[in-house]
């Protein structure tokens, strides 16, 4: 009948899932009758964990006949919990859901509750391999994993016990998948990782993103953006540096994985950088390329933090000008150091969340005014609206024509998912930016 796929939490499970359909697709799962039902979990926060297993218990109610399958991180770190609720029929580790042969030994619904769980050794697998599947959006972006898993271990992180160790994807998989992309009219990709400034060095010759990235450009002259995603600045290669200094096709919005701005804490979570580390990287970039606009993950409330250590937290924002936040409330997560550290009050790491959310939305209303009048070329996606360079959402305004000719569509008949637009912003809502196209190629 039908094989409903629900993902929860990062961009890199959400292009898993698209893998997930596929394998389950070619062992024949959506021939079968009934539904089934799989749901790709994550293990980021107590609460991801938490939703999974109460979204699962209405999937129950609401279609009692069909076949649940849990998958995904947080099915990887705590198997034997979801494998104990009734609900469940089959419960698949972060490496066999990616593969066909995990999904045909379902296919006949006559699997044995004793053997209802699959969960290989994540810490075995050594391979990445390239799936040959991106993660389409608005038919104009792709996201292509190019590395997977962590050899990390900040005190407050599960992942690493969900995904593996740091295992990379070869170039030239990568390059060809890009090719094909670019082939079938996609005119951005963007690269993603479960560590993505960890590319590398488990391949022949220990290369580094830099490389990889230098590598597509220079093979893909086709590709007209190409962006990453979450990095660790303090891993970021020289290479990779100069690429984003000169290169114009590498776009100027870097998403940071900076967890705090305090320099106790960073060293309680473990984390490879200080402060001054992260200012001194944000900072040299955007004088060498001004238009780069950094975004960020920050969490509130870790174990031990006192108002001056979020009081430098906060700060950050400024400090670094950060743009896009992720404000996470700490979640002690089972089995890492950091739960075992005296904990705050839970109303305090919310208040505390709550404050940095506060100066992240004025971080983001700051960016787009200062965008007013500025031109910029936008990457249309669908219904008008389109990404700037540096990421910033706009919506493309067209002047009325001169005198009605034709009953038209709401939208510009020229504004064609993939097009690239050469625009001035002349507003801006609150949440996205208002362009009026320009004349010219952009």
């Amino acid at each position: 009948m039908a094989t409903i796929i629900t993902s929860f939490g990062c961009r890199l499970n959400a292009h898993e899932a698209e893998i997930i359909r596929r394998k389950s697709d070619e062992a024949g799962l959506a021939a079968q009758a009934g539904d089934t039902i799989i749901f790709n979990t994550c293990a980021v926060t107590a609460e991801a964990v938490r939703q999974a297993g109460q979204a699962i218990r209405k999937a129950r109610r609401d279609r009692p006949g069909a076949r649940i399958i849990v998958t995904g991180c947080a099915a990887q770190t705590t198997p034997e919990m979801f494998a104990a609720m009734a609900e469940v029929d089959l419960v698949l580790g972060n490496e066999d859901k990616l593969h066909r042969q995990s999904y045909r030994q379902f296919a006949d619904f006559g699997v044995n509750r004793q053997e209802k769980l699959r969960v290989g050794n994540i810490m075995d697998v050594r391979e990445n391999a390239p799936h040959m599947i991106a993660l389409l959006e608005g038919k104009t972006r792709a996201f292509v994993q190019v590395q997977n898993g962590c050899d990390h271990r900040c005190t407050f992180c599960i992942i690493p016990y969900g995904r593996g160790p740091s295992r990379s994807v070869p170039p030239g998989a990568v390059v060809e998948q890009i090719k094909q992309l670019c082939a079938g009219g996609h005119r951005e990709v963007v690269l993603t990782g479960v560590d993505l400034t960890s590319y590398g060095p488990d391949l022949p010759g220990g290369i580094r993103l830099g490389r990889l990235v230098g590598a597509i450009l220079r093979n893909v002259p086709e590709l007209a953006r190409l962006r990453l995603s979450s990095i660790d600045s303090i891993e970021i290669d020289e290479e990779l540096q100069e690429l984003l200094i000169h290169e114009k096709r590498l776009m100027p919005h870097l998403h940071l994985s900076l967890q705090s701005g305090d320099n106790i804490i960073l060293k309680r979570m473990k984390r490879r950088h200080l402060r001054e580390q992260a200012l001194q990287f944000c900072h040299e970039l955007q004088a060498r390329r001004p238009e780069m606009i950094f975004g960020a993950d920050l969490i509130a409330g870790f174990p031990t933090e006192t108002e001056e250590m979020f009081e430098n937290t906060r700060r950050l924002i400024a400090d670094c000008r950060l743009t896009y936040l992720h404000i996470f409330p700490f979640s002690p997560r089972a089995g890492t150091p950091a739960a075992r550290m005296p904990q705050l009050a839970r109303t305090l790491v919310k208040n505390r969340a709550a404050a940095l959310r506060r100066e992240a939305a004025k971080a983001y209303q700051n960016h787009l005014q200062s965008l007013l009048g500025s031109e910029q070329i936008l990457l249309m996606e669908q219904n008008g609206q389109g990404r700037c360079e540096n990421y910033a959402p706009a919506a493309l305004q067209e002047p009325a024509p001169a005198a009605p000719k034709k009953e038209k569509t709401p939208q510009n008949q020229n504004n064609s998912a993939g097009e690239l637009v050469r625009c001035r912003i002349i507003a801006h809502n609150g949440d996205r930016l208002i362009a009026e196209r320009l004349a010219g190629a952009a």
